[in-house]
């Protein structure tokens, strides 16, 4: 009995040091793959205060709360699964669902830039239940925004460890999921409370607190307006560079080649910083195509939205 229960406990200890093991290969292949996915979690950063702009302040962290609640359901319960699901019985799908996603986000962001160039833009007014109405609707909009941006970095995710097996893609995408919106939100929370913490130095004793807190009282709105207009440029980037890359996996491959092309003229125009100038051009011919095609989508949205009233 005693030499069974040690060889049984000689059994387990094997099987502990392989999980650990597995484990530890997971957390790298996440670190690696968050990495790759790393343009996307900035944009989803840039993105997000946009959505918190115009609310008292007692209501700013619970609003980013609420999104990254909504953001963790994203990625673990819908698209997690989907993902898995995809891509062991219909991986050509993958694709073509990004691309729709991406089309959605050149349309939101075109149609943010129409509604800022006309003369009277509709005025975003508080309801008689104080404001949560107006409250919800942004909310839902920042997480219908939030599932393009996941969707691409569970994707992104998905695709550095397509060759491993099935559990040990749910772990990297769990990991990945969990740790990208928790630096995302993380940093959106100490953006949007930034002021109030400038607040609070420049009633402190100290000259140098004082003078940092009233640079970041003044600063702020600077700084995120500066952010709404990232935020809605992001969107029109992602989008159009799915699209592009979308094209090139179906054999329509001119787009990436000419961007690729371009990148490497602006990085080598540019020896000091060669990776930013190669990121830049890029962005901004994704930006081009992904403009196009949101500014396309307006009307054709306009005219279903329509229909459905």
């Amino acid at each position: 009995m005693s030499i069974g229960l040690l060889a049984l406990l000689d059994d387990v200890a094997a099987l502990a040091k392989v999980a650990a093991a597995s484990l530890d290969d997971a957390a790298g292949v996440a670190a690696k793959a968050g990495a790759k996915a790393a343009g996307v979690v900035i944009d989803d950063t840039a993105v997000t205060p946009n959505y918190v702009m115009g609310f008292a302040a007692s209501r700013e962290l619970p609003i980013v709360g609420k999104i990254a609640l909504g953001s963790l359901r994203n990625k673990l319960l819908y698209l997690l699964p989907a993902a898995l699901a995809l891509s062991a019985w219909a991986p050509w799908s993958i694709i073509p669902l990004l691309m729709l996603g991406g089309a959605y986000l050149c349309y939101e962001g075109a149609e943010k830039i129409w509604s800022s160039l006309r003369r009277h833009p509709a005025a975003e007014e508080p309801d008689g239940d104080g404001g949560r109405s107006l409250e919800d609707t942004k909310v839902r909009s920042a997480i219908q925004t939030d599932f393009i941006l996941s969707a691409e970095i569970m994707a992104v995710t998905l695709g550095g460890v397509a060759e491993k097996p099935i559990w040990e893609q749910a772990l990297v995408l769990a990991i990945v999921g969990l740790g990208i919106t928790g630096l995302v939100y993380g940093v959106v929370a100490l953006i949007v409370k930034a002021d109030d913490v400038g607040v609070w130095l420049a009633r402190r004793p100290f000259a140098v607190a004082r003078g940092f807190g009233r640079g970041l009282v003044a600063g702020m709105p600077v700084l995120l307006r500066v952010l709404g207009v990232l935020g809605t440029a992001a969107m029109i980037w992602v989008g159009g560079g799915i699209l592009i890359h979308g094209l090139e996996a179906f054999g329509v491959a001119a787009p990436a080649h000419l961007m690729e092309r371009a990148a490497e003229t602006a990085a080598d125009a540019v020896p000091a910083a060669p990776g930013f100038a190669a990121w830049l051009m890029g962005a901004a011919l994704s930006g081009v195509l992904g403009l196009a095609v949101g500014a396309l989508m307006i009307p054709v949205m306009t005219l279903m939205t329509r229909r459905k009233h």
